[in-house]
């Protein structure tokens, strides 16, 4: 007991207290649900049993259920599309703006400012408005496309099951892309101008110039950007719901739209609940990946 009252009057006790609250609130706040999504996937979970913990215990046998449907597979195929094309498409595209805004110009940092509004916006809203810029009908992106001779009718990439997913990755590459832009101008910043000199001395052209010093000595923040791209694209629900609601037939339907399908549509909380327990163990090997690439960046 006087171990404790000096520990609460030299100091300590406040340290303990300021470290052991927010830790209380993020167990309460996300500790809890995670036990409890775990706990539904291994019990059999209907309407009136949702709000306890005691509830018949049937092991593997919703995992077994889930894999053994015929839309698992589809969906499990359009979920990997999706995540791989969008990282893709924005790492590209934001290293590609990272590169262009190194060099100062008049009016680089806001233009630099204005790619951040598509990253601060509501996923509902840029779902909104990419639903006006692919409309089959009226929409920006057909009107462009046929301007170039690039297509000679109007694609209905909303209703289409051969370009419904693509929709949704295009919008999802438009919103990343800034993210991406970003950290990567921070990384590029990082890298001694003297390096390029000295190269460009040695007779290196621009792109061995990339390949032997931008892309090295970026390594540790590209893979950071990898991985935060892989839990961000895994975390995606608001487009789907505002583009295609995973239609049709499934076509665009990926798992983090299926789960909450079959949980508040089907009322399938256990399935929707194993479906959630193993898109969380890819987001954690995801951020154990960004926390070994940080450190590994703060240690060189």
């Amino acid at each position: 007991m006087r171990k404790i009252l000096t520990s609460l009057t030299d100091g300590r006790g406040f340290d303990i207290g300021l470290v052991s609250l927010p830790l209380g609130f993020l167990f309460l706040m996300s500790g809890l649900p995670l036990i409890y999504n775990v706990l539904m996937s291994f019990q059999e979970v209907d309407m009136f049993s949702l709000g306890s913990f005691i509830r018949p215990f049937v092991g593997f046998k919703n995992y077994e259920t889930l894999f053994s449907q015929r839309e698992t597979w589809p969906i499990l195929g359009n979920t990997a599309l999706f995540v791989v094309a969008s990282i893709i498409g924005q790492f590209v595209i934001g290293f590609s703006l990272a590169l262009f805004f190194w060099v100062n110009f008049p009016g680089a940092s806001w233009l630099r400012g204005l790619f951040l509004v598509s990253w601060v916006m509501p996923g509902l809203v840029v779902g909104a408005i990419w639903n006006w810029i692919l409309s089959g009908d009226f929409g920006v992106l057909n009107y462009m496309l046929r301007e170039t001779g690039i297509i000679t009718s109007n694609i209905f990439w909303r209703s289409d099951p051969d370009f419904s997913l693509w929709a949704v990755i295009i919008a999802n590459v438009w919103l990343g892309t800034s993210f991406n832009m970003i950290l990567l101008s921070v990384g590029l910043s990082g890298i001694p101008k003297d390096l390029y000199e000295a190269a460009e001395l040695d007779g290196a052209n621009v792109w061995q110039r990339f390949w032997t010093i931008t892309l090295p000595m970026m390594r540790s923040t590209i893979g950071a950007i990898i991985s935060l791209g892989l839990i961000f694209t895994l975390q995606q629900f608001d487009l789907f719901a505002a583009i295609t609601s995973g239609g049709p037939n499934n076509s665009s339907n990926v798992t983090q739209y299926w789960a909450w399908d079959l949980s508040f549509r089907q009322y399938d909380f256990a399935q929707g609940a194993t479906i959630s327990v193993i898109m969380i163990v890819f987001v954690m090997f995801a951020s154990i990946v960004y926390v070994r690439s940080t450190r590994h960046e703060v240690r060189g």
